[in-house]
């Protein structure tokens, strides 16, 4: 029999060294953080910090930290832009009005920060891909809008 059709090594070769981000960005994305959300990231990372130094520490805030700096230390902060907005960008709030006449606001933010509003949605989701670059009075369609699709009824910085 052939060397090649053998199991020699048994062991499971390591990986390349990059961590796959726990915020579950794809591999090779960018981590685009809203200025706002960077700043309350890093206000979170500090008082956790403050709360471990002083003796409160646990093996859950020891995982957060991790995760702040490594979302910290990799990301790409994305400033907002002066001004009205004519089309729907990364960070923007944007109000959808349904066929039935319902409304809901959404805000277009990186993956690690979506915890931090209540509106908030990831840029890679499919609503927020649909989203992107739409202009006031636009129709959207996406999965995720009762209806499967709305009109853009107002962006805000």
């Amino acid at each position: 029999m052939s060397k090649a059709f053998t199991k020699e090594d048994a062991e499971i070769p390591e990986r390349s060294g990059r961590l796959r981000p726990a915020s579950g960005l794809p591999p090779c994305a960018l981590n685009y953080l809203t200025a706002d959300g960077a700043e309350r990231l890093a206000s979170e990372l500090g008082r956790l910090r403050t709360a471990a130094s002083d003796g409160e520490r646990v093996a859950s805030q020891d995982e957060r930290i991790a995760d702040l700096e490594r979302a910290l230390a990799t990301a790409t902060i994305v400033p907002a832009p002066e001004g009205a907005r004519e089309e729907v960008l990364f960070g923007a709030t944007v109000e959808l009005r349904t066929a039935a006449g319902a409304r809901t606001r959404y805000r277009i933010v990186g993956v690690d920060e979506t915890h931090l509003t209540p509106d908030a949605i990831s840029w890679i989701t499919p609503l927020a891909r649909a989203l992107i670059g739409a202009r006031v009075g636009e129709w959207v369609r996406a999965p995720a809008v009762p209806g499967g699709a709305a009109e853009v009824t107002a962006i805000d910085p």
